[in-house]
């Protein structure tokens, strides 16, 4: 079973940054992929942005494409979301997961991902 710890969130304004951190145990980290998903009271959990297990090839939700960047640093099992010109929709909190499957294709649904953190909030004001 893998540990997920994320940390980094917080409150800021429009238009600011922050960036989020994950980091990982228990699990063959480096043979992952890695995600960041967000959810608001009410709402269903939503992608955000996706890592291969190479670090080679990333994906974004609509909703922080062109402003985010996610990373991994496999020597130190953690992956990194930094979101920029943040806006009050961003507004959620933030799950990092971990994907089923070792070496596996970057998908973006919850399904498959079958670990995830206990979540950082980010609360963005207006």
């Amino acid at each position: 079973q893998v540990q997920l710890v994320e940390s980094g969130g917080g409150l800021v304004q429009a238009g600011g940054s922050l960036r989020l951190s994950c980091t990982a145990s228990g699990r063959a980290f480096t043979s992952y992929v890695m995600g960041w998903f967000r959810q608001t009271p009410g709402k269903e959990r939503e992608f955000v942005a996706g890592i291969s297990w190479t670090g080679i090839s990333t994906k974004y939700g609509d909703s922080v494409a062109g402003r985010s960047t996610i990373s991994r640093d496999n020597a130190e099992s953690a992956v990194y979301l930094r979101i920029h010109s943040l806006k009050p929709e961003d507004t959620a909190k933030y799950y990092c997961a971990v994907q089923k499957r070792p070496f596996g294709d970057l998908w973006s649904t919850q399904s498959a991902f079958d670990s995830w953190g206990q979540g950082t909030q980010i609360t963005v004001s207006s």
